[in-house]
């Protein structure tokens, strides 16, 4: 499944397939992110949401589609990509119930790995993952993120402040 696995930078143009993803994931994503409301899940709402990200200077975020035999089948994103003494950047994805636990995330995250590192030169990529989230864990963990600690009441998902636990991964040398 792997080898099918590739990931190219959003456009306005994959707002209908990510609505239709959104839709479709709605419900199984509700436990790993925040409360979205119903524009999001909307073509006109995906579109929204993708020009947000392109108006921001393109350095500090990098939006990406997740792909299956050229299909979407996820999103991935470098957020809050900080410049000079940090090169660093937060990192956030997930994958289409239909691709879960196949190892699309860990394909996904190896490739946006590579072009952190590569054409974006960063020194540092962070994630973070809910306690229970043992699945995120494990892509992490194969893509060589160690963790770095724990965060209280990091992020507020499915409407809650939560705890997440933190993992980095550096460039090599």
């Amino acid at each position: 499944m792997t080898d099918s696995v590739t990931v190219r930078r959003a456009t306005e143009d994959d707002a209908p397939a990510l609505a239709a993803l959104a839709r479709a994931n709605r419900a199984f994503l509700a436990p790993w992110e925040p409360v979205r409301p119903d524009a999001y899940f909307t073509e006109e709402g995906q579109r929204t949401a993708l020009r947000a990200l392109a108006a921001q200077d393109p350095a500090l975020a990098v939006p990406c589609v997740i792909l299956v035999a050229g299909e979407p089948a996820g999103r991935i994103t470098l957020n809050n990509v900080a410049r000079g003494a940090f090169e660093s950047a937060d990192l956030g994805y997930w994958v289409a119930r239909e691709h879960n636990g196949r190892g699309v995330g860990t394909a996904a995250v190896g490739a946006v790995l590579h072009l952190a590192f590569g054409e974006l030169g960063l020194h540092r990529v962070q994630a973070a993952t809910l306690l229970h989230n043992a699945g995120s864990q494990r892509v992490l963990q194969r893509n060589g993120f160690t963790r770095i600690g724990l965060a209280p009441r990091y992020l507020r998902i499915a409407g809650a402040w939560q705890d997440h636990l933190l993992f980095q991964r550096l460039a090599d040398g």
